[in-house]
């Protein structure tokens, strides 16, 4: 086992610092951001880089006594004065799931929370040591108002299962979270979708992108998100059986193939098949994408806002407005459960009852 301090050049002239860890026969790597050195180009700057050095050398024994009181299942006060952001960031370079950019972003939405927070320099470094119920309540209510929808949950979801790996790696002696009094409150934000009757105004308007418009319709008849499109290759597609089989982005890690039929609508669409391993559409980057079909809504006289994601959900509410039951609507959404199928559910309801509106009568 052994802890070893690393210097690394940024293009700005200042110096990062880091530690590089052997253990258990693994190699990894923790950043402290935090400590990183400036050009020194000032007796202030050398100074404060001397002292950083110096912080950072102590982290560096410290870690080394923490892995080695590790190996004995012991949780030393050493562990108490790990800086929490530089852990994390630890825990992130060591992240293998798909949704490491929401762990990523609630290790970042955790820094900006410290930022703001009206407190000396010295106490906006949190250590394991300091990390208490309160401060998490507090960072909660930052989530909450610094998030949309269900940003502010799903960054704490992943803040939780930091901290819980964290409890089990030994670095707190007992899970903080036991003492989180506070919930988070968050809900999906509204979305527009396009009807089937928007959907027929959509096709009957033009649009300077033949690409874009056959793929946009594609996903509007197949639920398939962006992701999933711009991968899809020809060997995905199933003539004779009328069906997509693929691996769904978002479903990597579970490595199964997803059945999606297609309907006479996406048969035409899809056209002429390509070569196996050649892509079906090719399409501009996602906000070039965006930005077409932006002003193809815009110029079919719809006044929704319409994203690609935007294109899926009509999918799904669609299939509800037509009376498809929610399990079914889930498996041709691929949802993993129908939990997140309600959402359609719930818009379906929702313009089921701004339908009867458009029928009142004067009495």
């Amino acid at each position: 086992m052994s802890v070893k301090l690393r210097k690394r050049a940024n293009k700005d002239g200042s110096v990062s610092l880091r530690l590089d860890i052997h253990h258990d026969g693994k190699r990894y790597y923790e950043t402290l951001d935090h400590l990183r050195l400036k050009k020194g180009t000032t007796l202030i700057e050398r100074e404060q880089n001397k002292k950083n050095l110096q912080l950072a050398e102590a982290i560096r024994h410290a870690r080394a006594v923490e892995l080695s009181a590790s190996d004995y299942n012991i949780v030393t006060s050493n562990n108490k004065r790990i800086v929490v952001v530089d852990w994390m960031q630890s825990y992130i370079d060591n992240y293998t799931k798909k949704d490491i950019r929401n762990v990523s972003g609630a290790r970042n939405r955790f820094i900006d929370f410290i930022a703001s927070r009206k407190e000396p320099l010295n106490k906006k470094i949190i250590t394991f040591g300091n990390l208490d119920a309160l401060l998490i309540e507090d960072y909660i209510n930052y989530l909450e108002k610094n998030n949309k929808g269900e940003g502010a949950l799903s960054y704490y979801k992943r803040f939780k299962k930091m901290l819980r790996y964290a409890c089990r790696s030994k670095l707190m002696s007992f899970n903080v979270l036991e003492e989180v009094e506070k919930k988070v409150k968050g809900k999906a934000d509204k979305r527009d979708i396009l009807t089937l009757d928007e959907l027929h105004t959509l096709i009957n308007t033009p649009v300077n992108s033949p690409q874009v418009r056959r793929a946009a319709l594609f996903s509007a008849v197949t639920g398939l998100a962006w992701i999933d499109m711009i991968n899809l290759k020809w060997r995905h597609v199933k003539y004779k059986t009328k069906q997509m089989e693929l691996v769904r982005a978002k479903q990597e890690i579970y490595n199964e193939t997803v059945v999606v039929p297609l309907n006479d609508t996406a048969i035409e669409l899809l056209g002429k098949p390509g070569e196996p391993d050649e892509l079906v559409f090719k399409m501009p980057s996602s906000n070039g994408a965006n930005k077409t079909l932006s002003n193809w809504v815009k110029r079919a006289g719809i006044d929704k806002y319409i994203t690609w994601h935007n294109l899926r959900h009509s999918f799904g509410t669609n299939l509800i407005m037509m009376g498809v039951d929610l399990l079914t609507t889930s498996k041709l959404m691929g949802h993993a459960t129908t939990k997140h199928t309600g959402r359609y559910v719930r818009a379906s309801e929702e313009m089921k009852r701004t339908g009867t509106e458009k029928i009142n009568i004067k009495l």
